[in-house]
């Protein structure tokens, strides 16, 4: 006969195997989860030492950024239209043009002075001054609406010579664009002459245009610049600077030919006789071509000298092509005897069609 076990002992019973239960079951699933638990935390702990080395690369970084930002951001200057806004109090939002000493003049402040100084700077010593009279923590913004103090004359042989305004630092090749390039008759030369920034001379829009603002002249080629890859032939450009693009030498084709004028010799090259002539498309019916002469002048005394030139022979391929000098006159005088002879070729083509409308 079996012995009935109160309820309480069955229950205590049951406790203890569920236990048993849990535990095994606590034990497998740990030791499935125990790699991959360590495995997050090593990933974690590479995650860390990686986000480490991101934060500490980044101050270094934008600090850098922010120096080129700096370096190149322009500076205010005497002229400069500014929209001043303060966003606590919109009736102090201004309009103002920098006076000719580089300051501003705003209600409540009276004079600050802002040539010389970024926007970024001026927004600073507004909110500066503003917090020690007015305001506990101001918020300024300020626009360059309009820029009349960094001034690049572009002067010379370029097709839209002009005065431009350049923010920050501009290259040779960004101001000649400015001007739509060089003209025909553009030289060799690119003359880059140093000026001050503006009124100022403390108040340089950077430290390369101080040191550099003392009338020093820079040359560069021009073609050499144009064709190159050379990026140190490339001059900077700074507001003050005038760029003047040197006009090439002419030569001179004049008296029988059909396009008489000046060429210009790009580049300073050498031309012969033949290819002025060429470029002056050829003589006329009446051209005297043993009589032809080359005009020069001498450099060093300016006195004129005439060289007589053959023009027939050398079309016969009898004599040698000579070269021309800048600055040289091609003369090929008129023939009379050619003149005479086609005057009256023409009037006797002229007294022949009188006399067949008059029969007809």
């Amino acid at each position: 006969m079996l012995r009935t076990l109160p309820s309480l002992d069955w229950l205590r019973v049951l406790q203890a195997l569920l236990g048993i239960a849990l535990f095994l079951i606590a034990d497998s699933v740990g030791a499935q989860v125990r790699p991959v638990a360590e495995a997050a935390s090593t990933g974690q702990g590479e995650f860390r030492q990686i986000s480490n080395r991101t934060v500490n690369a980044i101050p270094g970084a934008e600090a850098n950024a922010l120096a080129e930002i700096k370096n190149d951001e322009s500076r205010v200057g005497p002229g400069d239209l500014l929209d001043i806004t303060v966003f606590e109090a919109p009736e102090m939002n201004r309009t103002l043009r920098v006076s000719a000493s580089g300051e501003i003049s705003m209600e409540l402040l009276g004079a600050v002075k802002a040539s010389g100084l970024t926007p970024r700077e001026l927004e600073s010593a507004l909110r500066d001054r503003l917090r020690r009279t007015y305001m506990k923590d101001p918020h300024v913004g300020v626009f360059v609406r309009e820029l009349e103090s960094h001034p690049v004359s572009v002067v010379g042989a370029v097709k839209k010579p002009g005065v431009f305004q350049i923010q920050g630092t501009k290259t040779v090749l960004e101001m000649l664009s400015m001007a739509e390039g060089p003209a025909e008759d553009a030289g060799e030369s690119v003359l880059i002459m140093r000026g001050a920034a503006f009124s100022g001379a403390n108040d340089s829009s950077s430290p390369e245009a101080s040191q550099e603002s003392n009338g020093k002249i820079d040359a560069v080629n021009l073609w050499s610049l144009m064709e190159s890859r050379n990026a140190a032939l490339n001059l900077p450009v700074y507001p003050g600077d005038i760029v003047k693009v040197t006009s090439a030498e002419l030569v001179y084709v004049v008296g029988e030919v059909k396009k008489p004028g000046g060429f210009a010799l790009k580049n300073n090259q050498s031309i012969s006789l033949l290819q002025a002539l060429a470029l002056a498309e050829g003589l006329t019916h009446t051209a005297a071509t043993g009589q032809a002469r080359i005009v020069r002048t001498d450099p060093r005394t300016g006195q004129r000298v005439e060289i007589p030139v053959n023009l027939g022979r050398i079309l016969a391929n009898k004599s040698s092509d000579p070269g021309l000098q800048p600055k040289d006159i091609f003369f090929i005088p008129n023939s009379s005897a050619k003149s005479a002879f086609y005057r009256g070729a023409e009037s006797a083509v002229s007294m022949a069609t009188g006399v067949a409308i008059y029969k007809w």
